[in-house]
């Protein structure tokens, strides 16, 4: 996929009938969501494990014992805020489907909004045409966890920020508490308004269900003794240690498939520490940036969702479509700087589909086609982070001979409003 310069009239690609007006992208969508569905309803059997049981099984359950009134706080398998409930319970919506079905429906509904929104944005074609090419690569693990939903809440929330700071800070608290990572979404927010919006939605719907649902909070603990997955950037560590005797194996714990060994709590520790120094280095780039445009809140929050991905003990592969979605929102500005940082991530999300679930046999035997997949998938991610990194401290962050423009006080382009 080319991506413009963000300098260049768009008008020859905009056009109602042309391969990114609003007729060709619908068209792109309903054929490769087609094949996806065809996926997760078992028309066309996906190669590798199935990857429908997550809701078919593990979220079914889930949606028993909610149903009841209380959180599964005796499933290790539960590590997710609250909110992550209403996703859950959310087929119940159509109860004249089987409960995956109607989940298959569900997330479906979902891709479909995340589109309409991008094309009402209407700044570029770009964002949308992402989308449509990006959550196809995934393959039909996209369709089979609730990760899709919570990333039309961000890119719901990232859309309105420009305009609606209070409506963005109260989607961002909303998300927060469905997979905590839409806190992010708040990085490159410089009104207090958005920020406060947030603090109030997520501090009453976790009032709302501190009281109404017991163990609403249990997924504070619950990760405390997870190790590394398998698919992380740490884990590339151990699966190079096992070729030279390490005595370490590979487990399913905690609804996913980790290394259990010796030394397997330095690997993680030391993906804790890079995680504290991206959150250090978000925080020095917001105390050092002055020029926001209305691009920089999604610039911001696809670059510290890029770090604290990439530096996770855990990166799975829905967690692609965060990145996809975001991204998407990012190139729906003509002068965003995150276009090779997308290209990048969409590269990383087709490499994702081969090692999971395409040939996650060979990951999991750390094998040299897996190491090659993890290896090739995690230096996209690790690239494509780097340079957003980069661009966004350039394209914010003032040269050091540069004439100062004020004590603390974000710049903006002339004509254009400050983002959230």
């Amino acid at each position: 996929m080319e991506f413009m310069d963000d300098r260049r009239s768009p008008t020859h690609l905009t056009g109602p009938t042309g391969p990114t007006g609003p007729a060709g992208l619908l068209g792109a969508w309903a054929v490769t969501r087609l094949a996806l569905l065809l996926c997760v309803f078992k028309v066309y059997v996906f190669p590798g494990p199935d990857v429908t049981t997550d809701v078919s099984v593990i979220y079914r359950g889930w949606y028993d014992v909610l149903s009841t009134g209380t959180f599964p706080v005796d499933d290790v398998t539960w590590q997710y805020p609250p909110a992550a409930a209403l996703a859950i319970l959310s087929p119940g919506l159509l109860p004249f489907l089987d409960y995956a079905s109607a989940f298959f429906v569900l997330a479906l509904l979902a891709d479909l909004t995340v589109l309409e929104l991008l094309l009402r944005a209407g700044r570029s074609p770009r964002g949308a045409l992402v989308w449509v090419a990006g959550v196809p690569l995934l393959g039909p693990t996209v369709y089979a966890r609730y990760d899709l939903m919570v990333t039309a809440v961000a890119v719901a929330a990232l859309l309105a920020g420009v305009r609606h700071p209070r409506v963005m800070g109260a989607l961002a608290g909303l998300g927060a508490l469905l997979k905590v990572w839409p806190v992010l979404l708040l990085a490159g927010a410089v009104r207090r308004r958005a920020w406060g919006a947030a603090a109030v939605t997520a501090g009453a719907l976790s009032a709302l269900f501190a009281l109404t649902a017991p163990g609403a909070f249990a997924f504070l603990s619950a990760q405390r003794d997870r190790g590394t997955e398998v698919e992380s950037l740490g884990a590339l560590v151990l699966h190079v240690a096992r070729h030279f005797g390490w005595s370490g194996e590979v487990l399913l714990r905690y609804g996913s498939v980790e290394f259990v060994g010796p030394h397997v709590g330095v690997v993680s520790d030391a993906a804790l520490g890079l995680t504290v120094a991206a959150f250090g280095w978000l925080l020095l780039w917001r105390l050092r940036a002055r020029r926001f445009a209305p691009h920089t809140l999604a610039d911001a929050a696809f670059t510290a969702v890029l770090l604290f991905t990439v530096t996770s003990r855990v990166i799975s592969p829905q967690y692609l479509v965060w990145l996809v979605g975001l991204a998407a929102v990012c190139l729906c500005f003509r002068d965003t700087r995150m276009g090779p940082p997308t290209a990048l991530v969409l590269a990383a999300s087709l490499v994702t589909v081969l090692e999971f679930p395409v040939w996650f046999g060979h990951v999991v035997a750390s094998d040299p086609l897996g190491l090659a997949l993890l290896f090739l998938r995690n230096t996209l991610l690790a690239t494509a982070t780097v340079t957003a990194a980069v661009r966004l401290w350039r394209s914010t962050v003032p040269r050091a001979d540069a004439p100062p423009t004020g004590p603390g006080q974000p710049t903006r382009a002339k004509g254009t409003p400050v983002s959230s």
